[in-house]
C-alpha cells in the first residue's frame, strides 16, 4: 500500500522559503523571500491534513481549491496543481506575493489552530506559478471562437484585468482604458518590489496584450475621452477604476512642506524603480535619503511607505498608529519584516498638528484605548496634556483612500452611487444604474485587498458575458 503523502504536520515543520537577511534586504528592492526548491515545495504540502472542511479555501476571496493543489505538488504534479490553481484564480503568482495569508488562506488553517504551524500556502502558491511560467506551462489566450461583441474596462488594476482576461478568452473584443502609461493599477505603481517585482506583472500585462486585449493608456476618462464616448463605442462596460483620492487629516500646519501623500511617495519610488524620469523624486521632495521619516498610518500602504523608506537610506523611521499593535489593520507580518528592518511602530499616537513651514515635527498626541465601537472595536481616546514632538523632515500620510467623485469628474447622469461615495452595484452581478455598465473592485467595496478585487472582476466579466448573450438573443429575435 503506497504511503500517504499528506498529513505530515505532525513530523514535519513548517519552512518558509529563506527570507534574506535584513541588513542585505534595506539596500535594495528585490523581493525578500527565495523560492523553495521542488523538495521542499512538496514537504511542505504533505503538511497540509486535507481536512473534511477547509478552512483555508473557504476563507480565501476566490474560494481557491487549495487542499487539492497542496495534495498535487506533495505528490510531484505540479503542472496539475497549476491548471487547478489558476482555474480560480487570475493571477495565482501575485497572491502568492502579496496577500495577507495571515489573516486569511493560512490564518485558518485547521493545523494552525492546533498549534502546528500553518502550512505555507502563500509560499507553495507562488512555487507552482513560478515553476508554470518557466516551464512554458502558462499558455497564451487563444479563444476558440470570436465573437463581436466588444466591452471598454475603464482602469487597468487587479478588477479590470480579471475582467479582460475572463471576457477575451471567451472571445469577446476587450479594451482598456488607464490614466497611466503602464498597466497595473496598484500592483505597478502602489506595491513595491520588495513586495511584488514589477517584471512579475508586466509578464501578465504581455500576455493580456498578446491574447488581443487592447490598452488605451495615458487616457484620462472625462478629459482625453468622455464616458460616454465609451459607452457609445462598446456594448457593455466596466468600471474598475481603484480608489486614488488620499485621505486628508485637517490639523494646523497641515499643508507644510515635507508632508506627502502616500499614493504620490510610492509611486515616485515604483517609477524610479522602472527607470523613468522623476522630477519630484530627483529633487528630494519624494526621496527619503538622509531624511527623519515619519509615517502616519497603520494600514498595507504605510507599511510599504516605511519599508521604502528604510530603502531609500532614511535617517530613521518611525510609523505612528492611534491603536495599538493587536488593533492595527494592517499585515502582522508585514509588521515584524518593518521591524527587523529598523523601522520603530510608535503605539497609541496620533498626530495633533505640525510645526514648521518647512515641517520639522510631528505634534503627537498620546493615546488610549477606550469603549468599543458599534463593530466592538476599541476606540482610541486621547489622554490629556500628554502631546509631545516628534520630529520630522518628512511626513508621509497613509491614512488610506477615498473614491473620486465619478459622476461629477466623468459628467455622466444617472450614475447611483452610495453615501461613501463608492459605486452602488448588484452584490451578485455587479450591476450599475446604468443599463450595459457594470463596477467591480475597490470603487464598488471602498479600499480593499488586490484578491477581492480579482473575485470582483471575474464575477463582473461572467456577468457581462450574460448580458451580452441576452442582449444578442433579443437583437437576433
Amino acid at each position: 500500500m503506497a504511503e500517504n503523502p499528506m498529513l505530515k504536520f505532525v513530523t514535519v515543520p513548517r519552512d518558509m522559503p529563506e527570507k534574506r537577511d535584513a541588513a542585505a534586504r534595506r539596500s535594495d528592492f528585490d523581493e525578500i523571500y527565495g523560492e523553495y526548491a521542488r523538495e521542499k515545495a512538496e514537504e511542505q504540502a504533505s503538511r497540509c491534513s486535507q481536512c473534511g472542511v477547509p478552512y483555508c479555501q473557504s476563507h480565501c476571496p476566490l474560494h481557491n481549491n487549495i487542499p487539492d493543489w497542496l495534495l498535487l505538488t506533495a505528490e510531484g504534479r505540479l503542472r496539475e496543481a497549476y491548471e487547478i490553481s489558476q482555474a480560480t484564480n487570475t493571477f495565482p503568482e501575485i497572491c502568492g506575493r502579496i496577500c495577507p495569508q495571515d489573516r486569511l488562506c493560512e490564518g485558518n488553517c485547521v493545523i494552525e489552530q492546533s498549534g502546528h504551524g500553518t502550512v505555507t500556502i502563500g509560499s507553495v502558491e507562488k512555487y507552482i506559478t513560478d515553476t508554470a511560467w518557466e516551464e512554458g506551462w502558462v499558455q497564451p489566450i487563444r479563444p476558440a471562437t470570436e465573437r463581436p461583441e466588444s466591452v471598454g474596462i475603464i482602469g487597468a488594476g487587479p478588477g479590470g484585468l480579471a475582467a479582460a482576461d475572463r471576457l477575451r478568452r471567451a472571445g469577446v473584443q476587450v479594451t482598456v482604458y488607464d490614466r497611466y502609461d503602464r498597466g497595473g493599477g496598484l500592483m505597478t505603481y502602489g506595491i513595491p518590489g520588495f513586495k511584488l517585482e514589477k517584471d512579475v506583472v508586466m509578464k501578465r500585462m504581455d500576455q493580456l496584450q498578446d491574447g488581443g486585449v487592447e490598452f488605451v493608456l495615458n487616457c484620462n476618462v472625462g478629459e482625453d475621452i468622455s464616458f460616454d464616448a465609451i459607452r457609445g463605442k462598446h456594448d457593455s462596460v466596466l468600471i474598475a477604476t481603484g480608489v486614488y483620492k488620499s485621505r486628508e487629516l485637517q490639523a494646523p500646519g497641515s499643508g507644510a512642506d515635507g508632508i506627502v501623500r502616500a499614493i504620490d511617495y510610492l509611486t515616485a519610488s515604483n517609477r524610479k524603480g522602472f527607470g523613468d524620469d522623476v522630477p519630484e523624486f530627483d529633487s528630494g521632495e519624494l526621496d527619503a535619503d538622509g531624511k527623519r521619516v515619519v509615517v502616519i498610518g497603520g494600514g498595507d500602504t504605510a507599511m510599504d511607505c516605511v519599508r521604502t523608506a528604510i530603502r531609500q537610506g532614511a535617517e530613521s523611521v518611525k510609523c505612528l498608529y492611534r491603536r495599538d499593535r493587536a488593533n492595527m489593520p494592517g499585515s502582522q507580518r508585514e509588521v515584524a519584516n518593518a521591524e527587523e528592518e529598523g523601522v520603530e511602530f510608535v503605539w497609541l499616537s496620533a498626530p495633533r498638528g505640525f510645526r514648521g513651514e518647512e515641517v520639522d515635527g510631528v505634534i503627537v498626541s498620546r493615546m488610549r484605548l477606550g469603549a468599543p465601537d458599534a463593530t466592538g472595536r476599541q476606540m482610541p481616546e486621547e489622554i490629556e496634556d500628554a502631546d509631545y514632538v516628534e520630529e520630522a523632515d518628512m511626513v508621509i500620510m497613509a491614512l488610506g483612500f477615498e473614491p473620486e467623485d465619478l459622476p461629477a469628474l466623468w459628467g455622466v447622469e444617472g450614475l447611483e452611487v452610495t453615501r461613501w461615495g463608492t459605486i452602488k452595484a448588484d452584490f451578485r452581478t455587479h450591476a450599475t444604474s446604468l443599463p450595459g455598465v457594470y463596477a467591480a473592485g475597490d470603487i464598488v467595496r471602498g479600499a480593499s485587498l488586490v484578491v477581492w478585487a480579482i473575485r470582483d472582476g471575474r464575477e463582473a466579466a461572467d456577468a457581462m458575458l450574460d448580458y451580452l448573450s441576452a442582449s444578442a438573443k433579443v437583437a437576433a429575435e
